[in-house]
C-alpha cells in the first residue's frame, strides 16, 4: 500500500493510526509473523469499536476509509462543498490519491486473514449493526456515510471514484460543517497549553419543521423571506423573534436549521458568556461555502450587565467587515433586550445627556434589520391550535370535551399559549 505517498489527503491525525496499522499488515503478512497476526486483532479491535461508536454497518473497512475521506478538510474538498467540481490542477493531485485509496478499498484482506489463520477478520467486513443509535452522526447521515462506501468500493476505476466522492462533498459537504446542522462552542487546550475555541457538533436536535408549528403565519413568513434570501446568497438581515413566553421563538429557529441544511445553513448556538469567542468563531467560518446563522436564545441582559456592549461591535460595529456568510438570530421576551426600571427616568433626569443613555441601550435592538413578533394566542386561537395538534396526534375526543380539557388545562399550566397547547396533547397521547 502507497499511504504514504498521499499528497492532498494526508495528515489524518489519530484518525489515521488505523490506515497506517491495516497498511503495515498489507506489507508484511506474507512473513506470518506474530507481530503482525497481533496487529490484525487490534485494527479488529478498532474497526468494531468504529462499528458500535459510529453505528456503521457492512465493510467496516470500507466505511472507515470513507469517514477519512468524508471528514478531511483540505483545499479541494473545502472548494467542492455545496458548490461541486472544481477546475485546477489540484485534480490531478486529488486522482493520485484516489488512486491510492482505491488500492486500499480493493485490496484481498481475506487473503490476509487466511495466511495469519485469523478467520475472525470476516466479522467486520461484513458487519450487521446493533440498531443503536451513532454517537457521532445522526441515523441519515450514518446511512450515507455507509451508502458512499458501498459506491466507492464499486467504482469501477479512479476517475469514477473521485466523481462519486465530489458528488457527495456537493449535496453534503466535507468535515463536521458539512455532516452536521447545528452546533455549540467548546473550549480545548492546545500542545503548548492555551486555551482555543472550537465548534462542536450537536448531535441530536429536535426534528421540527415549521409546517409543525400552527399559527403565527405571518411571523413564520417574515422569517422565511429574511432566511431565504440569506441562503440564496442575497442580502438578509440579522434577525430578532421577540415575544411572550410558549409562543414558538425557539421552534421557529430549529425549523428553519432543518428546513435549509439541505442548502447549506448551519446553526452555532451561543450562549451570553460566550460573546467573547464570537470574534474567534467567525474567523472559524467566514471563508466556508456554508451560510451561517449564529444562534442566541432567549437574549436579555439587566441593565448593569455590559456585555451587550461586546455583542454590538461583534454584529455590526467592528472595523473587520462581517462576512456574507454569517447571520445573527435571537429570541427574546424583551423587545428592547435591556431591562430599564422607572428608577432608570430619575437617574437619567439628572444626566446631562439623556438622548445619549437612551440611544446606548436601543442601539443593540436597531442592529437587527428585521424583528418578529411572536404574541401570546387570544382563546379562539389556542383552541385552533389545540385542535390542529390533536388532529395531528390523532386524538379522537370529541370536540366539546377537547377544549373543556384544554381550557381546564391551560388555567394551571401557563396559560395561552403554543407551547402550552403543545404540553396539553403531550398529556392526551400518554394518558389516552
Amino acid at each position: 500500500m502507497r499511504e504514504k505517498e498521499l499528497m492532498v489527503y494526508r495528515d489524518f491525525g489519530q484518525d489515521g493510526k488505523l490506515l497506517s496499522e491495516m497498511a503495515w499488515i498489507s506489507r508484511h503478512f506474507q512473513e506470518k509473523s506474530r507481530k503482525a497476526r497481533t496487529k490484525l486483532y487490534a485494527c479488529m479491535g478498532g474497526l468494531l469499536e468504529l462499528g458500535g461508536s459510529h453505528g456503521f454497518y457492512g465493510n467496516l473497512w470500507h466505511c472507515y476509509l470513507s469517514n477519512l475521506l468524508v471528514n478531511h478538510e483540505n483545499s479541494y474538498s473545502r472548494a467542492c462543498e455545496i458548490r461541486g467540481a472544481v477546475e485546477g490542477t489540484v485534480n490531478a493531485a486529488v486522482l493520485h490519491d484516489i488512486a491510492i485509496f482505491r488500492e486500499l478499498f480493493i485490496f484481498d484482506f481475506a487473503a490476509v486473514s487466511r495466511a495469519l489463520q485469523v478467520p475472525e477478520f470476516g466479522q467486520v467486513l461484513s458487519y450487521e449493526g446493533n440498531e443503536q443509535e451513532s454517537r457521532v452522526y445522526n441515523t441519515r447521515i450514518r446511512d450515507r456515510i455507509c451508502t458512499l462506501a458501498v459506491r466507492l468500493a464499486e467504482a469501477p476505476s479512479a476517475e469514477e471514484m473521485k466523481e462519486r466522492l465530489t458528488e457527495f462533498y456537493r449535496e453534503y459537504g466535507v468535515g463536521k460543517f458539512g455532516l452536521h446542522k447545528a452546533f455549540r462552542i467548546g473550549h480545548r487546550r492546545t500542545e503548548d497549553g492555551a486555551e482555543a475555541v472550537v465548534i462542536e457538533p450537536i448531535l441530536n436536535i429536535a426534528h421540527v419543521k415549521l409546517s409543525d408549528l400552527v399559527g403565527y403565519e405571518t411571523a413564520k413568513k417574515k422569517l422565511v423571506e429574511n432566511t431565504e434570501a440569506f441562503v440564496a446568497g442575497r442580502k438578509a438581515n440579522n434577525c430578532l423573534l421577540y415575544g411572550d413566553a410558549g409562543t414558538g421563538k425557539s421552534s421557529s429557529i430549529k425549523a428553519i436549521a432543518n428546513e435549509y441544511y439541505d442548502r447549506g445553513l448551519r446553526i452555532i448556538e451561543v450562549y451570553r458568556h460566550q460573546f467573547r469567542d464570537l470574534n474567534d468563531v467567525i474567523a472559524q467560518i467566514k471563508n466556508r461555502n456554508y451560510k451561517f446563522i449564529i444562534y442566541m436564545d432567549d437574549l436579555s441582559f439587566e441593565d448593569f450587565e455590559t456585555e451587550y456592549k461586546y455583542l454590538k461591535a461583534v454584529i455590526e460595529g467592528g472595523l473587520e467587515k462581517k462576512p456574507d456568510n454569517v447571520l445573527i438570530y435571537a429570541t427574546s421576551n424583551r423587545r428592547h433586550l435591556i431591562r430599564e426600571k422607572f428608577s432608570d427616568k430619575r437617574e437619567r433626569d439628572e444626566d446631562l445627556h439623556t438622548n445619549d443613555t437612551v440611544q446606548e441601550k436601543l442601539s443593540l435592538v436597531y442592529r437587527f434589520g428585521v424583528t418578529i413578533y411572536f404574541g401570546a394566542p387570544d382563546k379562539a386561537q389556542f383552541q385552533q391550535i389545540v385542535k390542529a395538534l390533536a388532529q395531528r396526534a390523532n386524538i379522537s375526543l370529541p370536540e366539546e370535551e377537547l377544549l373543556a380539557e384544554a381550557n381546564k388545562w391551560e388555567l394551571f399550566h401557563g396559560g395561552l399559549s403554543g407551547r402550552t397547547a403543545q404540553q396539553f396533547i403531550d398529556y392526551l397521547s400518554g394518558t389516552l
